[in-house]
C-alpha cells in the first residue's frame, strides 16, 4: 500500500531543476564531467521523494538507457556521495537508500513497509554532536533517523484495536 503511494510522488519541477543545476555546478567545480549517465542517475535520485536504492535507480535509468551497467550506477552513486551531492540515508532492509535533498532534514523509516519519509525539525537542526562523537573526529553534520511504523501501516492495526 505505501509503495504505490510513494511511487506517484515526485519533487516539483522547479526543485528538480534547482537540484540539477547545483549538481552540474558541483561536478564541474570538482573537475568532473557531467556525462549523460551521471546526469540520468542523479536525476533519478533527485526527482524522487522515496529515497531509492541503487537497484531502483539502475532499473529506472536502464529503462531509458539500455546500455547502462549496474556497476556504473553503483560507482556513480559512490562518487556523488563523496562529492556531497547525495547522501546515503542508511540501510533499509539491507540496502542503502539515497537522498538528493541536501538541506537540513531528518528521516522517518518504517520498519514494516521500508518507506523513508523526510521531516523537518528546527529543534533537531540545531542539535550539536556529542563530545564523544567530536572526540572521534571532525563532525560535519548531525542527522536523525527515527524508526518505527508509519501511519499507513499502523492504521489497520489501530482499526482492529477499536473493535
Amino acid at each position: 500500500m505505501c509503495r504505490r503511494q510513494i511511487n506517484m510522488v515526485r519533487v516539483s519541477p522547479d526543485e528538480l531543476n534547482r537540484r540539477i543545476a547545483a549538481f552540474s555546478r558541483a561536478l564541474r567545480k570538482a573537475g568532473l564531467k557531467v556525462t549523460p549517465q551521471r546526469l540520468a542517475i542523479f536525476r533519478e535520485v533527485a526527482r524522487s521523494v522515496e529515497h531509492p536504492d541503487a537497484e531502483m535507480v539502475f532499473k529506472r535509468v536502464r529503462a531509458r538507457m539500455p546500455t547502462l551497467s549496474r556497476d556504473t550506477v553503483y560507482r556513480t552513486l559512490g562518487l556523488l556521495e563523496e562529492a556531497n551531492l547525495v547522501w546515503k540515508v542508511g540501510t533499509v532492509r539491507g540496502r542503502g537508500r539515497f537522498d538528493a535533498k541536501m538541506e537540513p532534514h531528518h528521516h522517518f523509516i518504517c520498519s514494516k513497509c521500508a518507506r523513508v519519509q523526510d521531516f523537518a525539525s528546527r529543534s533537531l537542526n540545531g542539535l550539536k554532536a556529542p563530545k564523544e562523537a567530536q572526540a572521534l573526529g571532525i563532525v560535519t553534520s548531525v542527522r536523525l533517523q527515527a524508526r518505527g511504523v508509519c501511519s499507513s501501516c499502523a492504521a489497520p492495526k489501530r482499526e482492529r484495536h477499536k473493535k
